[in-house]
């Protein structure tokens, strides 16, 4: 779904209860955690970071400077390893 369907489908929820203040209250206090949610990954990025970060690693393989796991290795030996 696409996001000007996603924001249409929103709005029209939003006047079915824009006349309920109770909900509208329980609306806001959901989208204040949405919100906060998202603020608080330090994980996210935008397509143009993934991107970039990809490139910065491709390149970086390129010089020999690349990490790999080996053969049947779990992530926490690797992480030891190279850590």
């Amino acid at each position: 779904m696409s996001t000007a369907h996603l924001n249409a489908e929103i709005l029209r929820n939003m006047s079915i209860i824009a006349e309920d203040e109770g909900l509208l209250k329980r609306a806001a206090k959901y989208l204040r955690k949405l919100v906060s949610e998202k603020q608080a990954d330090p994980t996210e990025m935008t397509r143009e970071e993934f991107f970039a970060r990809v490139e910065k690693a491709e390149k970086q393989i390129e010089r020999g400077e690349g990490l790999e796991m080996l053969p049947g290795e779990t992530l926490d030996d690797f992480l030891e390893r190279v850590g």
